[in-house]
Order: C-alpha cells, then structure tokens, then sequence
C-alpha cells in the first residue's frame, strides 16, 4: 500500500484570501500533476495566512475566510487537500484544518494547545479544540495536528490512541538564531517517545517582523529525520509512504548560524518590499558597518537595479567615509548620490540661533544634522516609491544611541534586532561570498560623525561588554545582580540597563524590524513607555 504526500512550503499573503485560494489550487494542481500526490498539506491557517492578527476579529473577513474553504472544495479534484483556516462555529473562532476530497469535507480538526506566549497570541483569538483527528484515507488513518500540539506529548499520544497510524501536522513557526535545532530536537522526540511517523509541513516567508524559515520535515516513528525541505525557500516537495513508513529522502543541509540569520534578513527586506508594493528601497550609505550591511542585504534581497543609496556628507564627515560608501556603492553595483547637508544644517542652525542665543553646543546641534538627512532621504523615498529602510542594530536601540526624525526615520528597520557584534560576523559573511564591503569599513572604529573626531566608544561601553549585558538584560530577563555576579563590571552594568530602561519612547517610535533573536524590540517584548521601573 502506497501514500504520496505532497509537503506545500509555500508563501501566503495574509489577508489576501482570494490570492491564497488561487496558490493552493495551483499548488495542488502542481502536486498532482508533476508530482502524483495523494495528498497535499499546506501551513497553519493557510486561508488567511498567518499571523492575521486582528483581522480575525472582522465579521466580513472571517466570513469570507470559511466561504473560501467551501468553495476551494469544489475547485479542486484528483487530490485531497489539507488546508488550515479559521473556522467559525457559532461564536466561537477555531484555528482549524480541513481535508477537503473530491468536494467532499474528510474531516475537521480545532488545535488544542494555543500558545500566548513570545511572538504568539492566540488566546486573544481563537477557542481551544478539545478533540483529537483521525480520518482515513487510501487504507491509512491519518491524524491531525496544528503547530504548537506536536510540542506537547498529550496530544499527540491522544492522537496515536484515537487510531492514527500517521499524523500531519500544520505549522506556522518562526525563525529565530537556533530555532530550526530546538524544533527538530523537540519534536523528534516526542514522535520518538509516541513511535508515529510524523509530516511537519512549515510556512515560508517574511510577515512584517516575523520571517518563518521553512524547513518542513518528516520522521519516521523512532523521530529519525528521512526528509527535510530547504530553508527560507518556497518548495513542493513528495514524500511516499509504503506501509505507513515513510521512505528516505531527501534532507536539505541547513545553514550555519550567521549565513542563516543573513538568508533570514534578506528574506524578511525582499516580502516587505514585494508585499507592500514598493518599487525598491532607499538608504542613507554612511560609510559605516551598519548602512553596509544593509545595503549588502537590501541589494541581495531585490537586485541592484532596486536599490539606490544615498551619501550625505557633513563638515564632520571624514574622507574615508565617503571613499568607502563609493567603493561599496560601486561594487554593488547601486546608483547612488552624493547631497552634502551642510546648506540644510546651516539654514536650520541660523533659524534657531535667536533661540539658542546664549545656550552652550550639545547633542541638540548633533541631532539637526540627522534630522536633515532624514527629510533628506523621506523626500526622495515619497518621490520615487521606494521603501527608506532605516539602518539602526539591536544595541542602539537597546540604549537609545539613534536619533528621532533622523537616522531612525524610515518605513522599516532591517537590523534592528541585530547586535553590533552580530553586525561584523554577518558583514565579514557576506565578504566571504563576494567582497563588496571596504575592509576598512569593519576595521575602523564605529562611529556617528556628528562631531569632530567622535567615536560610540566616547559614549557607550565597548560593544563586546555593552552587547553580552544587553543580551542578558533585554532577552534573558536577567537582574542587574544576575548579570554583575557573571563577571560585569557594576557601572558598565548600571550604565547599560539605565539607558535601555529611559529610551523605551525611543523604540516604540521606530520602524518595524526583522525578528531574528529570540527576543526582539516589539511585538514580544512590551514594555510600557510611562514606568516608574528600574533595572538598577
């Protein structure tokens, strides 16, 4: 007895439904055909793609989402689909998967294990599901699953008791550094521990932060890996089943961890420009390590000829600099220009001198001269369409080391969830595929240019203490006392977690990012603006 199952690791537009009934019926038609599957399996929520958020709390767009379903049962014959949407029953909404055959319902399945935790939260949507699936199919009774149930046991051994020989499990899990391992690690072992072999059918795609990698898998019932999809790419792949067991295939190599998190960046810029319909993006070259590895990951996300990079020299903006943001321009193959902001500079300065008569230089006349280069780079990205992406790493923003109106001005923040040390390993990766960013540009110490011989040395401890205390404090959670009794010095400590407790105003006004730690500034770590908390 024989099973093709088709694994559907494609990339959904959410709440673009009509688009996404059209992708399933070629998908399928693709498995069919090409492939001679039996059965196909989409992602999580694969109607509305996922997360929807609080589209799901629209009447019309639930109605919409489950009159898609009954109508996709009746477009597609010759293969039995597998589908997840968000089904409405009286007034209650599930998170749900439908096989569909031959214009006929096979069965219906509601997740049981919600997660509200991180990035997820499904409680605030959907009712829990309290029963297991199983339905058969060609001889083989084969049960249902949704993402965050094949991490818990229970239901997947409730699913095993209630008959099933095989489960399907649909899934909607996003990319984090390391993330693949611990899925892989956790899951095999809770299908080694219940002896069920296991299809693992995961979306692809950036969602504004979020960029979910792929990677689908299946196991045979001892948890072993016999097929793995390539991650951060869309693929229809076939997987047969002889006897229920499934035969060895395929298992794509995964990425190392930095060339991973890089996939994972250009991914995220490449759907956020597609997705929203921009004509390319924008971004202000320094000279810089940050705007260089954006300008790297932006150009391998859409192509040069999308891209263009502007330079905005100021009278403390050093010839290096400029030098350098040419050479890379060049090597990448960009159009680029050159707008000296000093005319802008001094037009704003002269303007507030009255004002400032009598007052001592400070960070005020710094932050003018950001400021200009963000009307700068606002009005050419209004002009031509293209998206401003911003150029800001997880520790500037983690102590407000950017300035409001000015570098932190744009529609979306690539590297905002990337440490400053992170920022070289991935900038000296991509050298290592082509070099395209000046050495000197990784060598120099970092620096704003804002004032004559600055350096964020002048302002900020050394990025590989500053980073280590950044991590701990902001994604670990941990206590000033925690983290000092680890080997950091009390006023590094003290320093760091003041500045990143005051500049939460700072971060809420910052352009979305791509999620790549396991905690980044936004949707999974809400922390109030007015607060009378203290780190220290």
């Amino acid at each position: 007895m024989s099973l093709k199952i088709a694994i559907a690791q494609i990339n959904f537009l959410v709440g673009n439904i009509a688009a996404n009934v059209q992708h399933i019926i070629e998908s399928a038609h693709t498995a069919r055909d090409e492939l001679g599957a039996d059965i196909i399996v989409f992602p999580e929520l694969t109607i509305t793609g996922y997360p929807a958020e609080d589209l799901l709390l629209r009447k019309d767009f639930i109605a919409a989402a489950n009159n898609a379903v009954y109508s996709l049962a009746e477009q597609v014959s010759g293969i039995a689909l597998v589908v997840g949407y968000p089904e409405l029953d009286g007034d209650r909404l599930y998170n749900s998967a439908v096989v569909l055959h031959q214009g006929v319902t096979l069965a219906n399945y509601r997740k049981q294990a919600l997660p509200n935790y991180g990035v997820f939260d499904e409680q605030r949507y959907f009712a829990e599901g309290s029963q297991p699936c199983v339905f058969e199919f060609n001889g083989t009774f084969i049960g249902l699953t949704i993402c965050e149930d094949v991490w818990q046991g229970g239901i997947i051994a409730k699913t095993k008791q209630a008959g099933a020989e095989l489960l399907l499990t649909l899934n909607a899990s996003p990319f984090n550094a390391g993330k693949i391992h611990q899925r892989e690690a956790v899951i095999c072992e809770q299908i080694k521990a219940a002896q069920i072999p296991l299809v693992y059918v995961n979306q692809i795609g950036g969602q504004d932060e979020l960029i979910f990698d792929g990677a689908s898998f299946v196991t045979d019932s001892n948890g072993e890996l016999v097929f793995r999809a390539a991650e951060f790419a869309e693929q229809i792949s076939v997987i047969e089943f002889h006897e229920g067991l499934p035969v060895a295939n395929h298992c794509a190599p995964q990425y190392e961890a930095t060339a991973g998190i890089y996939q994972a960046l250009v991914l995220g810029i490449k759907d956020y420009v597609r997705k929203n319909g921009f004509s390319g993006a924008i971004l202000g070259l320094s000279g810089g390590i940050d705007s260089a590895l954006v300008l790297a990951l932006a150009v391998d996300a859409l192509g040069a000829d999308k891209v263009e990079a502007v330079l905005m020299p100021s009278r403390y903006t050093q010839d290096m600099s400029n030098e350098d943001a040419v050479l890379q321009a060049n090597a990448m193959g960009v159009q680029y220009h050159i707008v000296p902001i000093e005319p802008a500079v001094n037009a704003f300065t002269g303007m507030l001198a009255d004002i400032f008569a009598g007052t001592k230089k400070d960070t005020t006349e710094e932050n003018i001269q950001a400021r200009c280069r963000g009307v700068i780079l606002m009005a050419m990205s209004n002009k031509q369409g293209r998206l401003l992406l911003t150029t800001g790493n997880k520790s500037e923003m983690s102590v407000g080391y950017a300035t409001l109106y000015g570098d932190m001005a744009g529609g979306f923040a690539p590297i905002k969830d990337v440490p400053k040390l992170l920022v070289y390993a991935l900038a000296n990766y991509r050298n290592s595929l082509s070099p395209v960013i000046p050495e000197r540009v990784i060598t120099r110490p970092p620096s704003a240019e804002l004032a004559p011989d600055q350096v964020d040395a002048d302002s900020l401890p050394p990025y590989d203490i500053l980073d280590p205390i950044l991590e701990r404090y902001v994604e670990q959670d941990q206590a000033a006392d925690e983290i000092i009794a680890a080997g950091f010095k009390r006023e590094d400590v003290a320093r760091a977690i003041s500045l990143v407790d005051r500049n939460e105003y700072k971060r809420r006004q910052s352009p979305p990012c791509i999620r790549i730690t396991s905690r980044a500034f936004g949707r999974d770590r809400r922390y109030p603006i007015t607060s009378g908390y203290r780190g220290i």
